[in-house]
């Protein structure tokens, strides 16, 4: 299977109330400059991994055994091993999508954006049908950026909007107001860019039913070709969670959340768009290729700050510090900070539960070799009972409850 990329971009007008990602806020064009050079640097060094060259071009002799690795420096004085060694590092990886996420990769002039992607053109060899995401934040883009961005290869746009409404944007420290969101789709259209993706965010302090469904009709209204839902999450340590310690904000409430969840899926359903994922919703055809990839457990590799990857059988991570990945980055060294060998079977069942087409029984089983009716029977029956899964011949999925408590169901396979 083809991999996807990933790019962090830290840097952000602003930091918002609830946000815990690895962002850092936009000081000097020169920090971001550097950034930018250690970034195309991560990528510039990047090794393929093994499982990723094909073996029919492996020479024999470079076949790994049991203490060798495909990629062990030859003798030097045995130029047709160098040769080979060359032929083998050169080989590039295909990818079908690349993801610049963040912070507000928007932010990034056209030039160092271009710097990037070709970067990643000399490592890798990107599929004329690739899926090119930018996220982007209102009142960030100009029509002249825009247009430099879709000439060089950005075919989707996906921007936070998160609510239509400007008190609340001010009170999560957005940064920009409804009349940004909405002048961004336009610019988009006339940019020329096809599809489009924007968030909104659902169970914020002192929204009510009323104010969710008001902030849904206007997102269909503009007719974007996919929709990111969310139902507000605390994360520790953020400004808003210590506004709601302190009671200086109302805690949200669990029952009208459901509420919302309920409210998000009849209608989008009923516009049209069709959920394919718990907090995704498209346009047939729109679903996002690069988000897929995680829920079914293909390979996505990460560069910049904090990025995480998943190269078939590990999970690795890079420093979390911008100041420090860009160090360790401009002195040759690695800035992978952890790595773990992962339960594969379980990611895949909880993984694969998001999506609602669910996990393809005969699939499961030519990837790890057993039933997992058979497998994980004791939480299929009882989750089954309780009305969160479904099952039939074929495949187990979410029910609509289910959907709604997750998070519940997740940890059981965990």
């Amino acid at each position: 299977m083809k991999a996807g990329l990933y790019i962090h971009i830290p840097f952000c007008k602003s930091r918002c109330s609830y946000c815990d990602f690895a962002t850092d806020v936009y000081r000097s064009a020169d920090a971001v400059e550097r950034y930018v050079g250690a970034l195309v640097r991560e990528i510039s060094d990047f090794t393929i991994p093994d499982s990723e060259i094909p073996d029919s071009e492996i020479p024999v002799s470079k076949i790994p055994g049991p203490k060798i690795r495909k990629f062990q420096t030859p003798d030097p004085g045995d130029a047709g091993a160098n040769e080979e060694e060359s032929e083998i590092t050169n080989q590039k990886s295909e990818i079908e999508t690349v993801y610049f996420g963040g912070g507000t990769p928007s932010l990034l002039t056209s030039k160092q954006l271009e710097s990037v992607l070709e970067a990643i053109r000399a490592k890798f060899v990107i599929a004329d049908d690739a899926e090119v995401t930018l996220e982007m934040n209102p009142a960030t883009v100009t029509p002249g950026k825009l247009r430099d961005f879709r000439s060089l290869g950005v075919n989707r746009a996906s921007f936070g909007v998160q609510t239509f409404d400007d008190r609340a944007l001010k009170l999560l420290a957005r940064g920009h107001d409804a009349n940004d969101a909405r002048e961004t789709l336009k610019l988009l259209r006339m940019a020329g860019f096809e599809n489009i993706s924007f968030d909104l965010i659902g169970g914020l302090p002192d929204q009510s039913l009323a104010d969710w469904k008001a902030n849904l009709n206007e997102a269909l209204e503009l007719a974007p070709e996919h929709l990111s839902l969310y139902l507000l999450e605390i994360h520790e340590g953020t400004p808003l969670a210590e506004q709601l310690r302190s009671n200086r904000r109302p805690m949200p409430d669990e029952d009208l959340a459901g509420e919302m969840y309920e409210t998000m899926v009849e209608m989008t359903a009923a516009s049209g768009l069709a959920q394919y994922e718990i907090s995704n919703f498209a346009r047939p055809g729109f679903e996002s290729r690069h988000n897929s990839k995680y829920w079914r457990l293909e390979p996505v590799y990460g560069f910049g700050v904090s990025a995480h990857s998943f190269d078939g059988t590990s999970r690795y991570s890079n420093e979390r510090d911008t100041n420090r990945y860009v160090t360790l980055v401009e002195n040759g060294e690695s800035p992978e900070v952890y790595r773990e060998q992962t339960d594969l079977a379980s990611e895949f069942v909880f993984l694969g539960l998001r999506m609602m087409r669910g996990i393809d029984f005969e699939e499961y089983k030519e990837r790890f070799g057993v039933d997992l009716l058979k497998d994980r029977a004791d939480e299929i029956v009882r989750l089954t009972s309780l009305n969160l899964l479904k099952s039939d011949e074929t495949s187990l999925g979410l029910t609509r409850k289910g959907a709604l408590f997750s998070n519940e169901v997740f940890q059981e396979f965990i």
